[in-house]
């Protein structure tokens, strides 16, 4: 769904809002428990008076008695704050405040406290995160239709998960609904929630990157890309716990005072600690993302109609064979040629890509060519392209050469790599304008979880413009909601 139409959607529903706020928002029925009284609740509504502090803003319509709860009913007379004195046989028992704003719009207990029509809002609110999902979801199917390979389909899982998530925190709200600014306070605190569920994961999950990463560079160097996975995990752990640290440190700290309930600093306390683990827990949906495509897309297994297979080349060994990771490439290319043989009869042929590297003593598509041929691939399935120095120009030049191949005809083309490079191969294939399907061949596991770590940094920079949409609508609803719970406290 476009977003201009969500906006308009966004706006109707604010407008069906106002105008149910705008229609019964001038009367007000306050429900009165025993709890903070003096006395029990007289059976007989003659012996409950009310009075007024001050030039009454309001009127009293009517009161009743049900299962020992008082139902007093206001109405609003003129824009000003009355504090209502609530007797039982001539002795004072508590008062309420109620305030009238303009169109006489009556709230009770704080200047944006409860009022009639209110329920209206968490119900729109729910409604519109409803339709938020489903335009996420249908984009998301449409774009994995489309290709499967795109970072926006990463973006748009991640953001489903985080709607999702509020969407089943939002419901229960509407059954235990206690006015507007309950519903901010609960709001304020579920994405803290989520981000404290989510700190054991966090934290065991950086550990075992941790582990892997040691392993990584044990076996393939010391380096900072080695070391994302362990940067990101511990990164994690430390946003998760900074809005805890910095809540107990301001508790504790006298050189701001948090504790005033009307001052200014106890609310942008608020906004910061509920940012920060807003931004955490989007950030790991977003992770959650990642990793989903990249396995769904390593799994995925093309159809067995397919003309060509590109095997996509890397570093071959000093003598020219092929080293554990090409040649799983190359056998994972191998096994769905004989599984499609075996399902349809149809052959298939093989493009090994790759040029000669300045260390290597050939070029790497002439060494999968060799261990093509080693294994029986006859020589006219073998159609090597041996100029590309990295997988962009292996895909633009083997399409190149499959097309020139092929004469007229519009080839089916699939392409063989490591498994945690098909994602990135098939977006590189997708922005190119070639829509080709991959196949994932197995590596080891510490590959896999920094493989992980780079496609969510890619993500977050190939759709950086978008996440910071996301990450400014979240600080501006944030900021919305607790400007309305410091004005409600201090007005």
């Amino acid at each position: 769904m476009k977003v201009k139409i969500l906006l308009i959607i966004a706006l109707l529903l604010s407008l069906v809002c106002c105008g149910i706020v705008l229609l019964f928002g001038s009367s007000y029925t306050v429900t009165v428990t025993e709890q903070f009284l003096q006395s029990p609740i007289p059976g007989n509504p003659d012996e409950i008076s009310v009075g007024f502090v001050g030039d009454p803003t309001v009127e009293c319509t009517g009161m009743r008695v049900e299962n020992g709860r008082l139902f007093i009913s206001f109405y609003a007379l003129t824009p000003g704050k009355s504090t209502v004195l609530l007797y039982f046989d001539g002795i004072e028992q508590i008062y309420l405040s109620l305030y009238v704003h303009p169109f006489n719009i009556m709230t009770y207990d704080s200047y944006f406290g409860d009022f009639t029509g209110s329920q209206a809002i968490p119900l729109a609110v729910l409604a519109y995160l409803i339709l938020l999902l489903w335009s996420v979801i249908r984009n998301y199917r449409n774009g994995t239709r489309a290709c499967l390979y795109q970072y926006r389909n990463v973006l748009r899982f991640g953001l489903a998960v985080f709607l999702g998530f509020l969407i089943l925190y939002q419901i229960p709200l509407l059954f235990s609904y206690e006015g507007p600014i309950h519903s901010i306070k609960r709001m304020l605190s579920s994405v803290h929630i989520f981000s404290s569920v989510a700190l054991p994961v966090a934290f065991v999950m950086s550990v075992l990157i941790t582990v892997s990463n040691v392993n990584l560079m044990r076996k393939e160097g010391r380096n900072w890309r080695n070391m994302l996975g362990t940067i990101l995990g511990t990164g994690l752990c430390l946003l998760t716990l900074l809005p805890f640290a910095l809540g107990e440190y301001l508790q504790r700290s006298t050189l701001v005072d948090v504790h005033n309930e009307q001052g200014a600093a106890l609310y942008i306390e608020h906004f910061t600690e509920a940012f920060i683990s807003a931004v955490v827990t989007y950030l790991e949906c977003v992770l959650i993302g990642t990793i989903f495509l990249g396995v769904k897309s390593a799994r995925h297994v093309p159809s067995y109609d397919q003309d060509y297979v590109l095997i996509l080349g890397c570093q071959i060994m000093k003598d020219g064979a092929l080293t554990p990771l090409l040649r799983s490439r190359a056998d994972k290319a191998l096994e769905f040629a004989r599984r499609q043989k075996e399902k349809t009869g149809k052959e298939i042929v093989f493009v090994p890509s790759g040029g000669q590297g300045p260390d290597e003593v050939m070029a790497e598509a002439d060494a999968i060519a060799d261990y093509l041929r080693s294994v029986g691939v006859p020589e006219e399935r073998i159609l090597p392209e041996n100029r590309s120095v990295n997988t962009y120009e292996n895909i633009r030049n083997s399409m190149k050469l499959i097309r020139e191949n092929a004469g007229a005809e519009k080839p089916h083309v699939i392409f063989s790599t490591t498994n945690y490079h098909v994602f990135r191969s098939g977006m590189i294939a997708w922005e190119q304008g070639e829509r080709l399907e991959g196949i994932g061949s197995p590596t080891k596991r510490y590959f896999w979880i920094n493989a992980f770590v780079r496609e969510f940094i890619a993500t977050l920079v190939s759709e950086r413009k978008r996440h910071l949409a996301v990450t400014l609508t979240m600080a501006m609803m944030i900021a919305a909601m607790v400007t309305i719970e410091y004005l409600s406290a201090t007005l």
